[in-house]
């Protein structure tokens, strides 16, 4: 913060620094031992509900979608939030909610952890392209596979014994 000093009128006025902040993240992250449980008609109402904690949370949401066994989600993280908050408040949330949705919900929870990845911002019709495409992507790839190249390309290391959950 600066202060300055009106030279004829002794008036002061605090100046404060701006927080410019703008993160394109993609998470990713399954259903607990990736069970195909992300079917229609609560696949679309899944991707409103975590859409709506997202933009609560002020995680301004670009494209959410997925297959049956997991969610991605391209969103703008909130400077105001961790990345951490963000997926604890998804992931607990949304758990409770799809429970009510019936009797082959009532076992429904999410892997422990997730994948997250920043996104530059000249990729970003690239990733939501990507994302809307995700039934005709898993056609020929699982999910398991698709979350290692993720990991080669982002050059995360990984153990394959503690990433499956």
């Amino acid at each position: 913060m600066k202060n300055i000093r009106s030279p004829d009128r002794g008036v002061i006025w605090c100046i404060m620094g701006q927080s410019l902040v703008k993160n394109y993240i993609h998470l990713v992250f399954s259903t607990k031992h990736r069970q195909p449980l992300i079917y229609p008609p609560v696949e679309a109402e899944l991707y409103s509900y975590l859409g709506g904690i997202c933009n609560k949370l002020d995680c301004q949401v670009i494209k959410i979608g997925g297959y049956f066994d997991h969610i991605h989600i391209l969103c703008m993280l909130s400077k105001k939030l961790a990345l951490v908050k963000l997926l604890e408040e998804l992931k607990s949330h949304s758990s409770k909610w799809i429970k009510t949705k019936g009797e082959g919900y009532e076992n429904f929870y999410w892997q422990d952890g997730y994948g997250a990845f920043s996104v530059n911002p000249s990729e970003v019709d690239k990733v939501t392209i990507y994302i809307s495409k995700q039934h005709e992507h898993h056609q020929k790839k699982s999910f398991q596979d698709e979350y290692r190249d993720f990991m080669k390309k982002y050059q995360v290391e990984f153990d394959e014994r503690y990433v499956w959950d």
